[in-house]
């Protein structure tokens, strides 16, 4: 299954980490949402797009530690017009 964020740039998933195209770790996945290093909420997987939802963005998880992994070569695909923001994402 092909992950993008709302705007379309690429992201890798393994296991539950969830990796830029670059490799650098964004988060973990927990069921649909996806929590950064910090534990903080970074959005929510909707029709395999990461979008910001506001009405998520209290939620909470722990912290963790995990390693980044090799870059991809996937290029981006077109935006979306799910409702929500562009999470923010290292490169």
């Amino acid at each position: 299954m092909s992950l993008y964020t709302k705007d379309g740039q690429p992201l890798q998933e393994r296991g539950d980490i969830i990796y830029s195209t670059s490799g650098v770790v964004i988060g973990k996945r927990k069921g649909k949402k996806v929590f950064g290093t910090n534990g903080r909420y970074i959005g929510t997987f909707v029709n395999n797009r990461l979008t910001y939802l506001s009405q998520d963005s209290a939620a909470i998880s722990s912290a963790f530690s995990a390693g980044n992994i090799g870059g991809s070569g996937r290029g981006n695909a077109g935006g979306s017009a799910i409702n929500g923001e562009e999470p923010k994402i290292p490169k």
